[in-house]
């Protein structure tokens, strides 16, 4: 029998456990339930209409309520509900292998599924040792990554990120990973100590140039012969949206190949079309070596991910009795497999990558207008994934203190949002933000709608410092 609203608002508060959720918040209110969705929208338990302004989580490309991906469930449910890819195969997997093989650049020509994005990087760092290991450099071991990147919650995941605050409950935490700067060029003064201050293409370039060259300094302070591998996103998400400067992955590309380190591509947001192209490197122009991905995948219809390797990572298992020692459970469920396929079809016959490249100029510059209020700095981000940075004075870019930040981006920025209709985050995570990353479905009508939202929760959130 179905629960009704005070036995659900009941039933959550006594059992449900959420995930990054500051459950005394809910003491003296209400947790929103979330019953349906249809197209870019989503529905609470008591009727609220509100436009799914962060995909689910950086998820949702396809929009809610698609049959297709159900009925596609469906039918794999009555086919073969489950079999692991431990020793077997199963059709799905293999043909949705297949074809992710197809459309990743370069020799990304493996494909090991997961169960999620956090696993997917477990899964790269671990073949990165191991291979290292078969290959006759055993000492190559450690990772490089970028301050304020997210990779995970995994313990392996979790050592890679780059955010304090998330690991320090955690501690001791895998050895090895380090932290080189990102590419927040808004920020690109204060990251670099004042050596450089982005005001045009060439010094955005310079900046690109410098922020690269930290990862060759930390793997000769490191010896190049302990690092195996640099993890970046191609967008990095945690902070707020930075993509790279130009000429960033070239060099970053260049660097890895001069020091035998691989190059992995956690697009566990960026790939399946959320920056316009099938993967990030297409966008900026680079092939790594192993691209970490999940979330769009299935538009989160099922759960499912992937870590795509080169070839030649893979060639060291081709020897007699040499295994991968690593698996999941419900990695390349055959029903996900069978959903991401059809995902993968929506993508093709509603021409989705082409609805990205043709719109995202629009939804920057409407995102663009919100720079008129004065709590506004910086609008950034690529495709369909965008951050909108919060400061307290937009000359000097101070950004809020600690006590502003749960006042006024906790306190109030973000269930103001909801209350006037969108779904998005408020974060910060490294300066305060709003991070937008809607589904690849909409266009200019609810480019509009988002901004005209924000606007009225920004103009009210400036008057409160």
């Amino acid at each position: 029998m179905a629960l009704d609203y005070d036995q659900m608002q009941r039933a959550a508060k006594d059992h449900l456990w959420m995930h990054f959720t500051r459950h005394s918040t809910y003491a003296e209110s209400d947790v929103p339930i979330i019953v349906k969705g249809e197209g870019a929208y989503i529905w609470d338990a008591t009727g609220k209409k509100v436009l799914d302004g962060l995909a689910g989580l950086f998820v949702n490309q396809v929009g809610h309520g698609r049959t297709e991906l159900a009925e596609a469930a469906a039918r794999q449910t009555q086919q073969l509900a489950f079999h692991p890819l431990w020793s077997y195969a199963h059709p799905t997997a293999i043909e949705l292998a297949d074809r992710l093989a197809d459309a990743a650049p370069g020799d990304l020509d493996r494909v090991f599924f997961t169960s999620g994005g956090g696993e997917a990087v477990e899964s790269a760092w671990k073949l990165a040792k191991n291979y290292f290991k078969l290959t006759g450099k055993p000492g190559k071991h450690k990772v490089i990554s970028r301050a304020i990147a997210y990779h995970g919650t995994t313990q392996g995941a979790l050592s890679i990120t780059g955010i304090p605050g998330l690991k320090a409950p955690f501690e001791p935490l895998v050895p090895s990973t380090f932290r080189v700067p990102n590419t927040n060029v808004y920020r690109a003064e204060e990251i670099t100590g004042g050596l450089l201050d982005v005001t045009d293409a060439a010094s955005e370039l310079a900046f690109g140039r410098w922020a690269a060259d930290q990862i060759e300094i930390a793997i000769l302070n490191e010896g190049a012969d302990t690092v195996a591998a640099v993890f970046l996103e191609p967008v990095q998400n945690a902070g707020g949206c930075f993509p790279p400067p130009a000429g960033y992955w070239q060099r970053v590309r260049e660097i890895c190949d001069a020091y035998d380190v691989l190059l992995v591509s956690d697009e566990v947001i960026c790939a399946y079309g959320r920056l316009g192209t099938m993967f990030g490197g297409e966008k900026f122009d680079y092939v790594p070596d192993i691209v970490t991905s999940a979330k769009g995948l299935t538009s989160g219809y099922s759960p499912l991910g992937a870590m795509i390797a080169s070839e030649r990572l893979f060639e060291p298992f081709k020897e007699s009795g040499e295994v991968f020692y690593h698996g999941y459970t419900f990695g390349g469920h055959p029903v996900s497999c069978a959903v991401a396929l059809a995902n993968l079809d929506l993508f093709e016959s509603e021409g989705l990558l082409a609805n990205v490249t043709e719109n995202e100029t629009a939804f920057h510059a409407t995102l663009s207008k919100l720079r008129d209020i004065p709590i506004v700095g910086d609008v950034r981000g690529s495709g369909y994934f965008y951050g909108i940075e919060l400061v307290r004075d937009q000359a000097t870019k101070e950004t809020f203190t600690e006590e502003e930040c749960e006042r006024i981006l906790y306190g109030y920025v973000s269930k103001a949002l909801w209350d006037e209709g969108l779904y998005c985050r408020a974060d910060d995570r490294g300066d305060p933000v709003i991070q937008l990353s809607p589904p690849l479905i909409i266009g200019q009508r609810e480019f509009d709608e988002i901004e005209s939202i924000l606007r009225v929760v920004l103009e009210k959130a400036s008057t409160m410092l």
